[in-house]
């Protein structure tokens, strides 16, 4: 959600002449507010519809003098409109004569039955058809995309406070959302166009990027693909449409006649096509809906325009308004093409009208469509450099032969204004402070320092403990970096410290080579596969409070060597050396066991080399260089694989192994009903080895709810040389709650969990570790627990209840736990 803190978001471009603009408030003649209903300029197909308490904002390019306003079971009402400004308007509708009798009317629910909109409804999913290109063995076509970021409603006291002091020039280019009827100041822009080939014989699709442009600032790539991402492209054919990683239920969708209440209001002619227009709103609050209109093809049944915009109780965070257009060109009765995709969302940390936000908008539109033109197979293969220099510095001739629609005068005007903007000393400290809290680090020169937020830390070996690091940053795109920090506990009065270092020597195979050595307080055994990352550190090894004693932790000293490299995009070949030496960091914990000759030993010196593939199909990330910012994070399957051999008598090696591990997580949005987390991970070690390199099932005494660990068991509760574990949690969104009237508007999203890990230890592990006190136990029955929990507290946490469901004789066996976690998400 860092990125989502950076990732501000979107509103509509607004016609710099509109003459014609409105707003008001819908209500019945006992004053409570009408939902949905519908509100067009007269004479003409240009309206809207009021949302779930009844308030409207309609704005046209032309000069209109009345309004009809009407809603199923309430009479036509005409409002005259004396000025081409008119806001702030409450109309009230008279119910129906003819239908004062239908209670299911009044309500604002639709008949399943005897609906000529559903019948209509029924002939779209009967002549449901894929995207138009799809009927073609090939397709090519050209792509232009504009992103564009507003900080929205503007009053005199945002313009008057001292933060903008010298930057009042900003203010001139202020104007009005045709969507919302709010303020806006435009600040960043940003213009790409492509050519997009695709092949159906072959199921690939390449996107060439041949020109970007953009106001603002440098190295703004991550931005530009991180928001691009959330707009990720959609189908309204889709029973269900995913972005910022929810599931909305489509109007279009089979399920919808159960979801949403639709209405034939019109038919016309649109683009010498004779059309149906069908009003479509929801049945319940709180759900995953839209409300909006669509126009229909009477022969070919497929969507000639469209309009979708969120419900305001939709149990969605950060975001106060979706907005949607898409327009497709009906070539036959079996061709449609996508001409134009406009989405606006308004983000704002409060939902209430009137609170500041920011605008995104991104706006899609498709040309030029050619069918048939076959490529070479080689072609899709091809890597090419999407950050190319002349791509990124294309003349303004290039953009006036390629725009498919001319800037607005506020969209001219955004280059200049923040070209301006960027040699102002006050804006620059502004935007430092907003990238310390997004990045996690303090600038100074081509050093950052931090993580921030991982200064201080506690455990049973060191007591208080303070860090301090950083690392060297010149661009987002840097080929070669290095990190290090430095750590004291105050318990055992000791420092340790961590260096690494790696380097691209190759952008094409990212060939990269790295290195480092870190000498710190670990706890071991906190995740099942293992990893030699030389910084890496888990919340077990120094959490604030803990549950019971904390206290199996290691002192290690590790070193690492290796180099990687990606031969085909998102599947990457690992070999790391490695060496370290453990040894117990507490009186209260052992690492012993007996050497070959008997003799008791307490510390390990192990070598190793390991082989891993790591593949993350559907992967995005930013940036080419030696670190890359994935932009589409636990949106995609992970697959790991690797070998590990451990070396004997070479660098004083203790022991020789051999060890498989891999491991597979899986995200899976399940329609309407949330997202499912799922991790599998298998592993064994094939020679006797001590305790400090056996797999322990991974347990958690902190009071956080760590994913891929089990909430209920102790560190080393469980011990393995052989293993396999399953990971399951589901968070259904809110989707039981908002059924429930007391719980409805708390926007609260309920999450189960189950975890199971099985495991043996064999008896030559036993004996090889018999001077050791700890009790080596494996799973042998399979170990299993369960939670439910109830997030999205405050938006911002979530409170799981944990379970144990067998082994209740052990020793400390707890039972039951509470854990907590914090994190943003929509």
């Amino acid at each position: 959600m860092k990125k989502l803190l950076l990732a501000f978001l979107f509103l509509a471009s607004i016609s710099a002449f509109s003459q014609t603009k409105v707003s008001g408030l819908v209500k019945d003649e006992y004053g409570d507010p009408v939902a949905f209903a519908n509100v067009i300029f007269k004479d003409s197909n240009e309206g809207t519809i009021s949302n779930e308490d009844g308030r409207f904002y309609l704005e046209s390019s032309e000069d209109f003098d009345a309004l009809w306003v009407s809603f199923v079971g309430y009479e036509l009402l005409t409002i005259e409109l004396s000025k081409k400004t008119t806001y702030d308007l409450t109309i009230v509708l008279k119910e129906s004569v003819d239908s004062l009798d239908e209670v299911v009317v009044y309500s604002g629910k639709t008949s399943k039955k005897d609906n000529p909109a559903l019948v209509i409804l029924r002939k779209i999913w009967e002549n449901r058809r894929e995207n138009g290109v799809k009927k073609f063995n090939q397709y090519q076509y050209d792509k232009y995309e504009k992103l564009e970021f507003d900080l929205n409603t503007i009053d005199s006291g945002l313009i008057k406070s001292k933060v903008f002091k010298g930057m009042e020039f900003v203010w001139e280019q202020i104007d009005t959302s045709n969507i919302t009827g709010n303020s806006y100041l435009p600040i960043f822009i940003n213009e790409a166009y492509s050519k997009v080939y695709g092949d159906n014989l072959l199921n690939n699709e390449k996107e060439m990027l041949e020109g970007n442009k953009n106001s603002g600032f440098e190295n703004n790539q991550t931005l530009i693909a991180f928001i691009k991402d959330l707009y990720k492209e959609y189908d309204v054919y889709d029973n269900y449409m995913k972005f910022f990683d929810k599931a909305f239920t489509s109007p279009l969708s089979k399920t919808g006649i159960d979801v949403y209440n639709y209405v034939l209001l019109d038919s016309a002619y649109r683009d010498n096509k004779w059309c149906y227009n069908i009003v479509y709103y929801p049945r319940r609050k709180n759900e995953l809906t839209f409300k909006g209109d669509f126009w229909v093809n009477d022969t070919t049944w497929a969507i000639k325009e469209i309009n979708l915009q969120a419900s305001k109780s939709a149990n969605l965070n950060w975001v106060r308004e979706v907005y949607i257009e898409q327009e497709f060109d009906v070539l036959n009765d079996s061709i449609f093409l996508i001409t134009r995709d406009y989405f606006l969302s308004d983000f704002s940390l409060k939902k209430k009208e009137g609170a500041r936000g920011i605008y995104g908008k991104r706006t899609t539109l498709y040309d030029n469509y050619e069918f048939d033109i076959e490529k070479d197979k080689k072609f899709y293969g091809e890597q090419t450099d999407p950050y190319a220099y002349e791509i990124y510095n294309r003349p303004d001739e290039f953009w006036d032969e390629r725009r498919m629609e001319s800037l607005s005068k506020d969209e001219k005007g955004v280059y200049k204004m923040l070209d301006t903007l960027k040699t102002i000393p006050r804006f620059k400290s502004l935007y430092n402070i907003a990238s310390t809290l997004a990045s996690g680090y303090y600038e100074v020169g081509n050093f950052d320092i931090g993580p921030v937020f991982s200064v201080f830390g506690f455990n049973e070996a060191e007591g208080m403990r303070i860090r301090l690091g950083g690392r060297t940053y010149f661009s987002q795109n840097d080929p070669w970096r290095i990190e290090a920090f430095g750590a004291y506990g105050f318990r055992d009065e000791r420092f340790k410290y961590g260096v690494s270092g790696k380097w691209l020597l190759d952008r094409k195979s990212r060939l990269t080579i790295f290195g480092g050595n870190r000498k710190d307080v670990e706890q071991t055994g906190a995740s099942l596969t293992t990893s030699n990352d030389v910084l890496g550190r888990s919340l077990a090894s120094s959490a604030l409070i803990t549950v019971g004693a904390n206290d199996k932790l290691s002192r290690i000293n590790l070193s690492t060597a290796g180099f990687s490299m990606e031969p085909a995009k998102n599947l990457k070949f690992q070999v790391t050396g490695s060496y370290r030496t453990l040894e117990s960091a507490t009186d209260t914990f052992s690492l012993d066991y007996l050497d070959e000759d008997g003799v008791v030993q307490s510390e390990i010196s192990q070598p190793e080399i390991e082989f891993a593939i790591f593949y993350t199909p559907k992967r995005k990330t930013s940036g080419y260089g030696v670190e890359r910012t994935i932009i589409n994070d636990g949106d995609f399957p992970s697959f790991y694989l690797g070998y590990t051999y451990g070396l004997k008598d070479v660098l004083g090696g203790d022991f020789e192994y051999n060890k498989l591990q891999a491991l597979y997580t899986q995200p899976w949005n399940i329609g309407g009903i949330g997202r499912l987390w799922s991790t599998i991970e298998v592993g064994k070690i094939y020679d006797p080895v001590p305790l400090g390199l056996l797999s322990p099932i991974p347990g958690n005494q902190t009071l956080f709810s760590i994913y891929n660990a089990f909430t209920n068991l102790d560190f080393y509760e469980f011990v393995t040389d052989s293993y396999a574990s399953l990971h399951l949690q589901h968070n259904f969104g809110g989707r039981i709650f908002s059924r429930v009237p007391l719980l409805r508007d708390l926007d609260l999203r309920e999450v189960v969990g189950f975890r199971a890990a099985y495991g043996t230890i064999s008896d030559e592990n036993i004996a090889l570790n018999a001077p050791n006190t700890l009790m080596l136990q494996a799973p042998e029955d399979i170990y299993w627990e369960w939670s439910v929990g109830v997030g999205n507290i405050f938006r911002i946490f979530r409170l799981d209840f944990n379970f144990r469901g067998n082994y209740l004789d052990n020793p400390d066996a707890r039972r039951f736990g509470v854990t907590g976690t914090f994190g943003f998400s929509f």
